[in-house]
């Protein structure tokens, strides 16, 4: 597999502060990343700073996906090279349908004219595939809806924009089990289509671990990565908690 993004001696700040401190992180084509951390570790930052938010400064460093240097592209530069970001809590849009949603959005990044018939037949049969009912598509965007759906909604957004490169920022946040489960099980579905598409999952917890096998799990700790292995890391973590990998890293220093 080849690497989709690599970064290197990454430095940010937002407001005159600095909060990423030199990360250095590489994903590869078709990879599943999880990214761990307690609330101020740098995950936010790290995840904006992906899809080119303007309030985050890039020091130093390089942000390299698919062979470009994307420093100094803008959010839509980056989603046209096949980059999306799904929000922790997307916002609702009030008189604007799913399906017009995705439509538009697909002529944007795409280019794609593809005929109404058309589109929604696509549309539909995503939606079979994530057993999505037929009633969301003429609902207006997140109107209404509970944490489970939003989440599910933008995950029908990914397998209609085909995105290689997806940044799912805490898709468990506020759930509760069942809906989990479902969010958890639209992801693998997802993965199962797009077998090349690299996934980063940004999570406080290892409980969607339990549905969702990652490649690579990293602990960031004080704006860097702090340590990386396999699912047994976050396993670790849950049993532990931050304070015994803070006190592993100054033992080491």
């Amino acid at each position: 597999m080849s690497e989709l993004l690599t970064i290197k001696d990454l430095h940010v700040e937002i407001d005159k502060k600095e909060i990423l401190h030199g990360l250095n992180l590489s994903i590869k084509e078709g990879e599943i990343h999880v990214v761990m951390g307690r609330n101020g570790s740098g995950k936010s930052t790290f995840t904006n700073t992906l899809m080119g938010h303007p309030a985050y400064k890039i020091l130093k460093g390089q942000i390299n996906f698919k062979g470009v240097d994307i420093n100094n592209l803008k959010s839509n530069e980056r989603a046209k090279l096949g980059m999306f970001l799904g929000f922790q809590y997307p916002i609702s849009i009030p008189g604007v349908t799913v399906v017009n949603f995705i439509r538009q959005a697909i002529k944007v990044l795409k280019g794609d004219n593809i005929s109404p018939k058309d589109f929604r037949k696509r549309l539909y049969e995503k939606m079979d595939l994530l057993e999505i009912d037929y009633s969301f598509a003429t609902r207006y965007i997140n109107e209404g809806f509970s944490g489970g759906e939003k989440k599910r909604m933008e995950i029908l957004q990914m397998s209609m924009l085909e995105p290689c490169f997806v940044i799912l920022d805490e898709p468990d946040s506020g759930l509760d089990i069942d809906s989990l489960k479902l969010v958890a099980e639209s992801i693998n579905n997802f993965k199962k289509q797009f077998p090349k598409t690299s996934i980063l999952l940004v999570t406080h917890y290892q409980r969607i671990l339990d549905y969702i096998k990652p490649d690579k799990v990293h602990v960031f700790l004080d704006g860097n990565i702090a340590d990386s292995g396999g699912p047994e890391l976050a396993l670790e973590l849950e049993k532990r908690g931050y304070d015994w990998l803070e006190k592993a890293q100054v033992s080491v220093l």
